[in-house]
């Protein structure tokens, strides 16, 4: 028992030195062709620019960080409402993404296809080329209009790799609340 775990520790020690010393990090690629992030992406922060009910031209930011060692680049994001009272609808031909923060927006990132799909209330961003490791990032989704009900809107978000057989990896929610001037 204390050879096996004096041999973790040392390969944990191998492995956080061996990362210090800058050699690269590979992806994780499983035998069916799995793949995952090394280090996953963190959702930094979700804000809107309005928290009223019914108000046009709003807009949801998500930031995310996607580290060094992630291993593989960032090829989609979906963002998925969970909680609600009402179905956000959004104007999917505004939606932008950018290196930096909503407000330190830094170089525009190219996008490909942005989807929705109705029954599940998922939009889903993907980019093109892919977000390459060590970037912050932040999408920009518009709604048509913030919600016309007040209330706690939880929108999930989730991270994929580039691959064909990519494994997601849930970054967390987006939590807003809107209000009612009522």
């Amino acid at each position: 028992m204390r050879v096996a775990t004096l041999f973790g520790i040392t390969l944990s020690l191998a492995i956080s030195i061996a990362g210090v010393a800058g050699t690269v990090t590979q992806a994780v690629q499983l035998r069916d062709g799995t793949v995952y992030f090394v280090q996953p992406p963190k959702l930094v922060k979700a804000t809107t620019t309005y928290k009223d009910v019914n108000i046009l031209g709003g807009t949801y930011y998500f930031t995310i960080n996607l580290p060094e060692n992630a291993g593989e680049s960032l090829q989609k994001v979906t963002i998925a409402q969970r909680e609600g009272v009402e179905n956000i609808d959004y104007n999917l031909n505004d939606t932008r993404a950018f290196v930096g923060t909503s407000d330190r927006k830094e170089m525009r990132l190219k996008l490909g296809a942005v989807t929705n799909e109705r029954d599940t209330c998922t939009v889903s961003v993907n980019f093109d080329p892919p977000v390459t490791p060590g970037q912050t990032i932040t999408i920009a989704l518009r709604p048509v209009s913030n919600p016309s009900f007040s209330g706690v809107y939880l929108l999930g978000v989730t991270a994929f790799p580039v691959g064909e057989n990519s494994h997601c990896q849930f970054l967390g929610f987006g939590r807003f609340q809107f209000y009612s001037n009522r």
